[in-house]
């Protein structure tokens, strides 16, 4: 005979799914198979004390997902910085997809509110524990791939993950000057200059201003608390001016 669901766990579905309709008009992404939505934030503490519903955890779209996020971050950087060797290439995207990333992208959009743990892990601080966070983020890709194909997952990833690389979130592991210095010797010859032009502030909180110039042409102006920081963000201006200057032309 089946067990019967009481009035207190029908009551914690209805919540549940209640949130996770608000979640997908949130994303603007509609699942066609909400078991999969489901599962991906289903910790396995969760199944482990459901073991009489047909519950699954998201242990194996976890898996999924991390090869879904290494492919659309790896076809994003090659196309978006085509001077980048491969060895900087991996750094960059290693530094995208790694635990406190990963960890970031699910706290923007809340991840922590929906999932479902068990009662021994909620009661241990599960909900904020940064490798289930990094997991349930890893399982929604996965899930997104399987219910709405590789396009859709490029478009999520479009709106929440990709406007903090072009904002510079991981300009700390890039090396622009070399990316700049790449380009110049093969497609517009000549010799770069960096010169530290202004510093300012106390000796505890100095700030750089740094310019990079081609042939005695300013090409890019950057600031940094070191001056090393602001020959990279100057180096980072003059890359983006002239690779706009390429595609024109």
């Amino acid at each position: 005979m089946p067990r019967r669901i009481n009035y207190k766990e029908k009551r914690l579905f209805h919540k549940k799914a209640e949130e996770f309709k608000k979640f997908q008009e949130q994303v603007s992404v509609h699942f066609d198979n909400e078991k999969l939505l489901y599962q991906a934030f289903t910790h396995s503490s969760y199944v482990n004390e459901h073991r009489k519903k047909p519950y699954e955890d998201n242990e194996r779209l976890e898996f999924l997902g991390d090869a879904v996020l290494e492919l659309t971050i790896s076809k994003f950087l090659f196309q978006k910085y085509p001077t980048m060797s491969e060895g900087d290439l991996t750094k960059l995207r290693a530094a995208i997809v790694c635990e406190p990333s990963l960890v970031m992208f699910a706290n923007t959009l809340a991840f922590g509110k929906l999932v479902l743990l068990g009662k021994g892990e909620e009661m241990t601080g599960g909900r904020e524990r940064p490798a289930l966070l990094a997991d349930v983020f890893e399982a929604f890709i996965g899930a997104l791939y399987l219910d709405q194909g590789l396009p859709i997952v490029e478009e999520f990833l479009e709106k929440y993950v990709i406007p903090k690389i072009n904002s510079g979130a991981f300009s700390h592991v890039m090396d622009f000057k070399s990316q700049l210095q790449e380009l110049v010797q093969r497609d517009v010859k000549g010799t770069l200059e960096y010169k530290i032009v202004e510093e300012k502030g106390p000796a505890h909180n100095r700030e750089f201003i740094a310019n990079v110039s081609l042939n005695h042409d300013v090409l890019g102006v950057g600031t940094g608390r070191s001056k090393k920081e602001a020959e990279q963000h100057a180096a980072q201006e003059a890359l983006a001016k002239l690779q706009k200057q390429n595609v024109k032309s």
